[in-house]
């Protein structure tokens, strides 16, 4: 990952990375790391993120279709 400093703005440039690590989905990886997890917790984390993710998914479609 780059991020370009210009004219000696650093705050700007910061910014910039933070943005695109949590983009990446970085800070969250790394919380997750921060302790170990067993492999069931790690099944029931996935499938309850897949869950909100396909929810997300029909209620924007709903959204879009208007019914």
């Amino acid at each position: 990952m780059q991020v370009l400093v210009r004219d000696n703005n650093v705050d700007q440039a910061l910014r910039v990375l933070k943005k695109k690590m949590q983009r990446e989905g970085l800070f969250r990886e790394m919380k997750l790391r921060r302790t170990f997890e067993k492999p069931s917790e790690k099944r029931a984390r996935e499938r309850a993120e897949a869950v909100r993710r396909y929810r997300k998914l029909l209620r924007k479609r709903m959204e879009r279709e208007g019914y």
